[in-house]
């Protein structure tokens, strides 16, 4: 890899204080400079959000500071837990707005196109690149809602041929609340779009690893609106599952889960719907839509590694050396490369890259909700851009 230009379009940072104001403090430390135009963060849920939110308004004065709560992070040192990372975007280099949908269930097209419409005009009054072909937008959205399907198909065609990813807030795995930030506040049953103009080269793209097995159950009783399924193929969901996944019912878990994702063919394309939790029912809740009808396929695991430094090769090639890859990966991405002993590597991986980021409850891709997948942005540095 090529060093970071010295005039650095981007600053990354992370701080595994526990203490809000000097997690926020160190970040502030790594990040703040005269023309630091937007911060944005991925940490825990495990912080007082209350005084985190409140004390990253007071260190960043002046600036844009937006981001979500998470269920792992990504740091400049590879995978973290317990902690807060962060980027810093320079005006110079990169005009950044954003805006917090605050009510996810009534969002509509003209809500959208609002929206879409104000976040441009900023770009237009900047004039730092034009809009076509150099706008990008990151959404982060409250990882429980259950309404991610319903806002990125109605903010995916206010975008039009604007590119865009991102990811649902988690909460350390507990799935109780998750947060997405604005303002100096975090919020549930809210979501964040940030638009970013730049002259630089970059490219957004989205992968995952699940290979299609034999095994294809039909969703023959849901509850749509939970996500929540209670027959496949005629019978209990979870015995169904169990059955394809090679395991008894009893030996569902967060491993299972990781390894025997199911998903929904859609032309020639497989788009994995992750199980969240059995009920005692029998029934299976997932993080993806999932309704009466669809046929869902069995996945196994390729090489989740070698499958992403394809991609990562790939978007490299177009951008030249990366100065910054922004990345939303499943977390049971991350629980696969625990299991399976290669965190580590894995970790190394990351940083090689230079991806920061966090591990998620699902993946957004250009208004497809997803899962187990890994989403991002390769941002290639000033030297090599070519427009």
């Amino acid at each position: 890899m090529l060093p970071v230009t010295s005039v650095a379009p981007v600053r990354v940072a992370s701080s595994d204080a526990r203490d809000p104001q000097l997690a926020a403090t160190s970040l502030a430390s790594q990040l703040y400079h005269a023309d630091l135009a937007c911060v944005l963060f991925f940490c825990s849920a495990e912080y007082d959000l209350a005084r985190l939110g409140i004390a990253l308004e007071h260190v960043f004065p002046q600036v844009q500071v937006t981001g979500c709560t998470s269920a792992g992070e990504i740091t400049p040192q590879g995978y973290g837990r317990g902690c807060i990372t962060a980027i810093g975007f320079d005006r110079r280099y990169f005009s950044v707005d954003c805006a917090l949908i605050g009510e996810l269930e009534p969002f509509s097209l003209q809500d959208a196109q609002g929206l879409v419409d104000s976040l441009l005009a900023t770009f237009r009054e900047a004039s730092l690149a034009p809009v076509k072909g150099h706008t990008f937008a990151i959404t982060l959205l409250d990882g429980l809602s259950s309404r991610e399907e319903l806002v990125l198909a109605t903010l995916n065609a206010a975008l039009g041929s604007i590119p865009h990813f991102g990811g649902s807030a988690g909460d350390d795995e507990r799935l109780a609340n998750t947060h997405v930030y604005f303002r100096g506040a975090f919020h549930t049953s809210a979501a964040i779009v940030l638009m970013i103009n730049t002259p630089l080269d970059f490219k957004v793209f989205s992968t995952h690893h699940m290979r299609a097995g034999d095994d294809k159950l039909v969703v023959t009783r849901a509850d749509t609106g939970a996500r929540r399924v209670y027959e496949l193929n005629a019978e209990p969901a979870a015995e169904a599952y169990a059955r394809s996944a090679g395991v008894r019912v009893d030996e569902l878990d967060r491993r299972i889960f990781a390894l025997r994702p199911l998903a929904v063919r859609i032309g020639d394309q497989y788009f994995v719907r992750s199980v969240q939790r059995v009920h005692d029912d029998g029934s299976l809740t997932f993080y993806c839509a999932v309704e009466t009808g669809i046929v869902l396929t069995a996945m196994r695991p390729g090489p989740l590694l070698a499958n992403l430094g394809e991609q990562l090769a790939q978007a490299e090639h177009e951008v030249g050396p990366p100065l910054l890859t922004i990345g939303c990966d499943c977390f049971l991405r991350r629980a696969e490369a625990e299991f399976s002993g290669f965190v580590d590597e894995a970790s190394a991986f990351l940083r090689e890259h230079r991806v920061i980021g966090f591990n998620t409850y699902g993946e957004q891709f250009d208004g497809m909700h997803i899962n187990q997948t890994f989403t991002g942005v390769v941002i290639g540095q000033p030297a090599h851009a070519s427009r």
